[in-house]
């Protein structure tokens, strides 16, 4: 795996990312945006790949690895890592970019998209749902419902003393456990318990979860039905490609469902045999389907 050079950039935003930054700039620009709970790091084998054609940037999005971890929930609303990406393309005087985004950085990606096709000009998403199929997913399907429950109990305020009381490796342990091979993630321990440990880290990657207003019921609960999810919805118009592995047990496949609908230029790769971590899961068919598809 190459080296890349990381960058401390400080934004107009108000905070400060560390990035990752390769490849020549008058290539045409990629910016990468990983999901919870990681960092950079996410794209390590993609990075190298992309860069001998492109200009990549993968920043530690607000709040995560070791950028800015600002203070209260106001801060993580998904309008504010939007518009660090944004002052992040800015910054670095690119004009429209590919963007790639996965789990929580893939939801970035979808709501930057859909404010600011002028900027964007291509959209790929690894394994992160569309705004509307997600919620829809939440009030429909009682798999999709189940499985998202994780998400309440990040949002209990309580949480982290419960994390301070099983301690933060015991954490990472169950964290993990479920959604992929122990084995695999292993060697990058140590990387992802420097990025937790610092005072605050885990409420502000919390803090995402927080700041949504994602509706996630209780199984078997039958809450107000929002109009907006039976109303129309503005399309994406980027060309987009998806990448789902379809063992992820946190975002079931059932998110691929009528995407076609919101998404009219739409390619989906399917990866058979992978869960949600599907970026180092399995590399070199991620790095292949995003090759292929940019070419």
């Amino acid at each position: 795996m190459a080296e890349f050079e990381l960058q401390r950039i400080t934004l107009p935003t108000g905070v400060e990312l560390n990035v990752a930054i390769a490849g020549d700039p008058a290539n045409p620009p990629v910016v990468l945006l990983h999901g919870f709970p990681e960092s950079h790091r996410t794209w390590r084998n993609q990075i190298p790949a992309l860069a001998r054609d492109h200009y990549v940037i993968a920043p530690d999005q607000r709040g995560f690895g070791h950028s800015s971890k600002p203070e209260g929930v106001e801060n993580y609303t998904p309008d504010k890592p939007v518009g660090d990406l944004l002052a992040l393309a800015d910054h670095l005087g690119i004009g429209p970019f590919t963007l790639i985004g996965h789990d929580w950085g893939g939801a970035i990606a979808w709501m930057a998209a859909l404010q600011n096709p002028q900027r964007i000009a291509r959209l790929i998403i690894v394994n992160a749902p569309h705004p509307l199929v997600f919620q829809r997913s939440l009030f429909d399907d009682p798999d999709q419902r189940a499985a998202s429950q994780y998400m309440t109990a990040f949002r209990n305020p309580d949480f982290e003393q419960f994390v301070e009381r099983i301690g933060l490796e015991t954490f990472f342990d169950q964290s993990f456990a479920k959604y992929t091979d122990a084995a695999l993630l292993e060697p990058e321990k140590p990387a992802y318990l420097a990025e937790w440990s610092p005072p605050g880290a885990l409420t502000a990657m919390l803090n995402w979860y927080r700041g949504s207003a994602v509706l996630v019921p209780a199984p078997g609960e039958t809450p107000e039905r929002p109009i907006w999810l039976d109303a129309p919805f503005p399309p994406v118009t980027q060309p987009t490609l998806v990448i789902w592995a379809m063992k992820d047990t946190a975002l079931l496949p059932v998110q691929l469902d009528g995407l076609d609908r919101y998404v009219p230029d739409l390619t989906v790769v399917k990866i058979a045999n992978a869960g949600h971590f599907v970026p180092w899961e399995k590399p070199e068919l991620v790095t292949e389907a995003i090759l292929e598809w940019l070419a």
